[in-house]
């Protein structure tokens, strides 16, 4: 179950499954319900919880921006040499460690 954020307001996975089990206790308003509803919760906010004290969804944001910035130089430079794409793999895999590195004293909350 993917719980990363969506583009243009939609919920997330975890977001919709969570509201589906609130529309359901409230439907219903029996103790299992309610009890699959705090379930529910109770993982979303772990997972939530996690995410922020291991930094992985910045990781890898920082990640994916680095390929797609690779990606984009290349496709911008098609006849550069093998010295340039390896200088530029290199500053761009330079900032992305440091912007990782920044992570570790970056506040939880």
């Amino acid at each position: 179950m993917s719980g990363s954020v969506s583009s243009g307001g939609e919920m997330t996975n975890a977001q919709l499954i969570q509201q589906m089990a609130l529309l359901r206790w409230l439907g219903s308003d029996t103790d299992e319900d309610r009890r699959m509803l705090a379930a529910v919760t109770g993982l979303q906010v772990g997972r939530e919880l996690l995410n922020r004290i291991t930094g992985q969804d910045q990781v890898d944001a920082y990640k994916r921006e680095c390929i797609l910035g690779i990606s984009q130089f290349l496709r911008e430079n098609p006849r550069a040499s093998q010295a340039t794409i390896n200088a530029e793999v290199e500053k761009r895999v330079l900032v992305f460690a440091a912007r990782v590195k920044a992570l570790e004293t970056a506040p939880i909350f």
